[in-house]
């Protein structure tokens, strides 16, 4: 069907219910002259007269009739569906389908979905976590979050998290068994859950900083993962002590399962970007989880910077 012949039936039901050309007209924002003549090439096209018309009435012969009964649902759906694009433009709307790493998930994701969808009830947010790097265009997702390093060259990137701090953590019952380390020297006399690098699967050292020098220290333990969720649940339990992100333990820490240790050797490394495909036309629900979330992030200050413990 060709674009014109779309405004030429729409122009048809519009006469047909007001059986007026005049009405229609100023209706549809024409002249009645032009509506006349749009009629008549529709009815040459189709070969078919659609109305009778006198210069004082207009009303549907049968082959009109039977056009409209058939138009009229399909006319409908077409409205519908332009009527949600103009809603979803004013308002968040459907499906917003994002990738996140397991850190950001937790650290930018989680803190802010229960707000985001009570704030917009509705958008139906789909969160798929995984740590390998995935062409998110082509896997159909509206948007990542993860490293600036997992954004593609065309993306459009935005920082949604400040850079962030470590926090080395252990339960109250381990820490009955044992004084708390009070530097990173001390972690050598504790069992430590350690964890294997997604990127070359070794283990890697804790790092820390304090008065503005890093160093790293490598620790032991009867466990490994290569999970942080894992890596906090085996501290909770009473494995050992566990390097991970602060916003990771953060809910731990509030509710007591977890208390913090060598907190003045903590630092911190560069934060979390969401990214997407294209400035323009950017869907309104990824613009307003990006403000969302740009809300509720860190306030937390750029000092004592390593590179991503987790990553490298």
């Amino acid at each position: 069907m060709r674009r014109g012949d779309f405004d030429d039936l729409s122009a048809f039901i519009a006469i047909a219910d007001r059986l007026s050309f005049r009405a229609a007209a100023l209706r549809l924002g024409v002249t009645a002259s032009a509506l006349s003549h749009t009629m008549r090439q529709l009815e040459e096209r189709l070969g078919v007269r659609l109305l009778n018309r006198t210069t004082h009435s207009v009303s549907l012969t049968d082959a009109g009739v039977r056009l409209l009964e058939r138009l009229r649902p399909a006319i409908d759906q077409v409205s519908a569906a332009l009527e949600d694009l103009n809603r979803e433009r004013s308002r968040p709307y459907g499906h917003l389908r994002i990738y996140a790493s397991y850190m950001a998930a937790a650290a930018v994701v989680a803190p802010v979905w229960r707000r985001f969808l009570s704030t917009y009830p509705e958008v139906h947010l789909e969160l798929e976590v995984g740590e390998a790097p995935v062409d998110i265009v082509a896997k159909g997702f509206d948007a990542g979050i993860g490293l600036q390093d997992r954004a593609g060259a065309d993306m459009i990137v935005v920082r949604v998290m400040k850079p962030v701090k470590v926090a080395v953590v252990g339960a109250p019952s381990y820490f009955e068994r044992r004084p708390a380390p009070s530097t990173p020297n001390d972690l050598a006399r504790h069992s430590c859950v350690q964890y294997r690098r997604a990127v070359d699967g070794a283990a890697f050292e804790w790092p820390f900083e304090r008065n503005g020098k890093s160093r790293k220290i490598s620790v032991n333990g009867q466990v490994m993962v290569n999970v942080q969720d894992m890596a906090v649940r085996a501290a909770v339990d009473g494995l050992g002590i566990a390097y991970a992100i602060e916003a990771v333990v953060e809910p731990f820490l509030r509710s007591g399962q977890l208390v913090r240790v060598l907190e003045d050797w903590s630092p911190s490394f560069a934060g979390l970007f969401l990214y997407h495909p294209s400035h323009r036309q950017v869907p309104v629900a990824v613009r307003a989880f990006i403000d969302m979330i740009r809300a509720a992030r860190d306030s937390a200050q750029g000092k004592g910077l390593v590179d991503n413990p987790f990553t490298r």
